[in-house]
């Protein structure tokens, strides 16, 4: 279970923090709860006219983080939901616009933590990988029902591992003799094809490749950040906090195209491209400091971006 003993103070807090609250009594949205980190930080600075709506699918972050917030009451709204639904989600609250979005990527530090829900490599566990439990798919599915074609892709294009095809084969091979159902039959059965001295960073590169695909996070990425630059009112920030490449990538190229400096692939061809409707405060990625990553050595490969809608 998740509990305060292994809650960590998120990555760049006070910067993302200081970056997204331009006002104090607007309305904010935090799309990866999480620990309630974040929420806690924005809802201590806003003002009694000021709302937060944070989202999470996971029911356990959830259920942990509102013992962090209740203290807020009314200011603080918790949507159990993927944050590629923040449209439809303020639609349904009568919300149609805000002056701000945060959204710190990837897998919170309890997940990695809690061996049930199979996100590390470094504990036995089922295979899992969801986030939101309500998913049809799990990482189970993926390992042993994807054919050797479809699952070297995955590990390539998700987690640009140079050993995917015969990862793929490996796994494939390992499946004629009965289905592989834990993280641990999992490492065992690639570590066979592995040098032992990149075991480490393909697996961790496996891993996530295989949750990325169970949790549709690069393209759920796309549509939050293209609905909530919308959403946004002038003078609005959205700060986003990824840590690896391929988020890093969806999140400069979305902000590069709504302000102007990048083709949208709409409207290449068409003669004309929209108004910028984004400014880029970050000219630079932000990164964590040497103190941070002392602190929190999973802080090493985050980045932030920020930028403000025009």
């Amino acid at each position: 279970m998740f509990t305060t003993e292994n809650f960590h103070t998120p990555v760049l807090l006070q910067e993302a923090v200081n970056y997204l609250l331009t006002v104090t009594n607007g309305i904010f949205v935090d799309g990866t709860l999480g620990g309630g980190g974040y929420a806690r930080a924005i809802a201590e600075r806003l003002s009694p006219e000021g709302k937060l709506i944070a989202f999470d699918v996971d029911e356990d972050a959830i259920a942990q983080a509102s013992q962090h917030l209740v203290k807020f009451g009314g200011k603080v709204s918790i949507v159990q939901a993927n944050f590629s639904m923040v449209k439809e989600v303020l639609q349904q609250l009568n919300i149609s616009a805000i002056d701000g979005l945060v959204l710190d990527l990837g897998v919170s530090s309890y997940q990695l933590d809690e061996p049930s829900k199979g996100f590390s490599f470094q504990s036995e566990s089922p295979l899992d990988m969801r986030m939101d439990r309500r998913l049809p798919m799990n990482a189970g599915d993926v390992v042993n029902l994807y054919d050797e074609r479809l699952l070297a892709e995955i590990l390539w294009k998700y987690g640009e591992e140079r050993y995917s095809r015969r990862i793929a084969h490996a796994i494939v091979e390992r499946r004629k003799s009965g289905l592989i159902r834990t993280t641990t039959e999992l490492v065992d059965t690639v570590s066979r094809v592995i040098p032992r001295a990149q075991r480490q960073k393909s697996l961790a590169r496996i891993f996530q490749a295989i949750r990325i695909e169970v949790n549709h996070e690069l393209d759920n990425l796309r549509t939050t950040l293209v609905d909530g630059i919308e959403l946004l009112k002038r003078g609005g920030r959205i700060v986003v906090v990824s840590y690896h490449s391929l988020e890093d990538r969806i999140v400069k190229e979305v902000m590069k195209t709504a302000a102007g400096k990048m083709p949208s692939a709409s409207f290449i061809g068409s003669g004309e491209e929209p108004s910028p409707t984004l400014k880029i405060i970050t000219k630079k990625p932000i990164t964590p400091s040497e103190e941070e990553v002392r602190r929190n050595s999973r802080s090493r490969s985050a980045k932030m971006r920020v930028a403000e809608r025009i």
